[in-house]
């Protein structure tokens, strides 16, 4: 989220984008990191898990509006 609100503030499209991005890939660290919680049964994270899935997918839907509108956020 703070990837989110740091590309917002930095103003333009661009960045914004630029910060998408990096949330997203920190999406899927945190999955990966999960996975191997599940591994190693440290904790239940199916839950989680899908709710990082479901996150991602909207990061990545916020990246193709942007690539797509004209709108200077």
């Amino acid at each position: 989220m703070n990837n989110i609100v740091e590309g917002y503030e930095a103003g333009g499209n661009v960045m914004f984008k630029k910060f998408l991005q990096i949330s997203r890939g920190s999406c899927g660290e945190v999955r990966s990191m999960l996975y191997l919680a599940k591994d190693l049964k440290y904790i239940k994270v199916n839950g989680l898990l899908s709710d990082c899935m479901v996150l991602s997918k909207g990061i990545s839907k916020l990246i193709t509006y942007l690539d797509n509108t004209t709108c200077n956020l």
